[in-house]
């Protein structure tokens, strides 16, 4: 798939993207909200521990330029909501294991969300991003695109964490397992806790 996603991304098509390319995204975008591929992920030789996967960002940069904008308004007059096609909200079912509270929480399709995570309203969750088992998006908070959030974190009320897409090769925030970050506090590119 890496392959693939780099010539697509790469080689813009002159006459434009086919049901091909629409295909390779579906396939791409299904195994970012499975966390089978990561943004980034740990590397024990490079220095950080961490390797970013510029393939992987090149992929959801990728379906942003397949998406056409479309209304995904539920109600147009009291909420209107346009973005692209190919980044709907993210849907959940009760074997998702994830509990959203309701009160105008948004988590974007092509992240990967892990079992016993809780998001408190208002909170939000960008594309690409990755936020495993049993953390806590808290109240206010917002985890940025590519951001990887590990296990039994709480990231508490107002917490911003920064996303980055481009340049590829730029680091993500990664919050590794077990931390707590406080109210209000802000992380952002290449940050490592």
């Amino acid at each position: 798939m890496q392959t693939l996603i780099e010539q697509a991304f790469d080689n813009k098509p002159a006459s434009g993207y086919t049901e091909e390319h629409s295909a390779l995204f579906t396939k791409f975008k299904a195994a970012l909200n499975a966390g089978e591929i990561r943004a980034a992920e740990r590397d024990a030789s490079s220095p950080t521990g961490w390797r970013v996967n510029a393939w992987v960002k090149k992929g959801i940069l990728l379906g942003f330029r397949l998406g056409n904008i479309v209304d995904m308004s539920i109600d147009a007059a009291r909420q209107p909501y346009f973005d692209k096609a190919t980044y709907p909200v993210k849907q959940f079912s009760t074997t998702s294991g994830v509990r959203i509270v309701p009160g105008g929480s948004s988590v974007r399709d092509g992240c990967y969300i892990g079992k016993g995570v809780t998001c408190m309203p208002p909170m939000y969750i960008n594309v690409g991003a990755y936020v495993d088992s049993g953390t806590m998006v808290d109240t206010w908070a917002t985890v940025g695109s590519c951001a990887q959030i590990g296990k039994n974190c709480h990231l508490s009320g107002g917490v911003g964490i920064g996303g980055v897409l481009e340049p590829l090769q730029a680091n993500p925030v990664i919050i590794e397992d077990n931390c707590f970050v406080g109210a209000r506090s802000e992380v952002v590119e290449g940050v490592i806790v």
